[in-house]
């Protein structure tokens, strides 16, 4: 064999290495990016959840302080105790939050203010910190819960997670309230 031969065999060789190598290297980077994203998906998944659930703890907290601040219901427990367990659940709201505005896209973390705004008017209602009627409370909810969805709506894009959160049937269902008291007929 002639020198130009093995030139051009020893030539291919490199070259299949080099090609094999830069395949690897190329291979394993996709690989590892797609881990990061999938372990950070997992973070927020549970971070939004764990939000939801914490917003959702606050206003069952606040419709049983307001109801018997109201004298709508009565319970065992005293205001005081209720205004305490509403705080407490708060203060996880907040812890909640901040890990949203840690790891969220901006629509997700724009979205979680309307929602924490709207879960804040609720709270200040429960208190007496602001003053309303029963619509206006219940208008509140209304509010609070359209926050939920539109929260739920950016979480779901942030994800990746396909469908349409907003359809027809979902979009027409309304927070479910019951009727208010009515007074007996002297």
């Amino acid at each position: 064999m002639d020198i130009v031969g093995q030139l051009v065999t020893i030539a291919a060789v490199l070259l299949g290495g080099l090609a094999t190598h830069f395949t690897n290297h190329r291979m394993e980077r996709q690989r590892t990016q797609y881990t990061m994203l999938t372990r950070w998906d997992e973070r927020k998944l549970d971070a939004y959840a764990e939000y939801i659930d914490r917003v959702r703890t606050c206003i069952y907290s606040s419709v049983l302080l307001y109801e018997v601040r109201e004298g709508m219901r009565s319970i065992e427990r005293t205001e005081r105790d209720l205004t305490v367990e509403l705080a407490d659940a708060e203060g996880r709201r907040g812890r909640a939050f901040e890990r949203v505005m840690l790891l969220a896209e901006d629509g997700v973390v724009e979205a979680a203010h309307r929602l924490n705004a709207a879960a804040h008017a609720i709270d200040w209602r429960a208190r007496g910190t602001t003053e309303g009627t029963l619509d206006e409370w219940r208008e509140l909810h209304k509010t609070a819960f359209q926050a939920i969805n539109g929260f739920h709506e950016a979480a779901r894009d942030d994800l990746g997670v396909s469908g349409n959160f907003h359809g027809e049937e979902h979009g027409s269902r309304d927070l479910i309230l019951p009727r208010t008291r009515q007074e007996p007929e002297s």
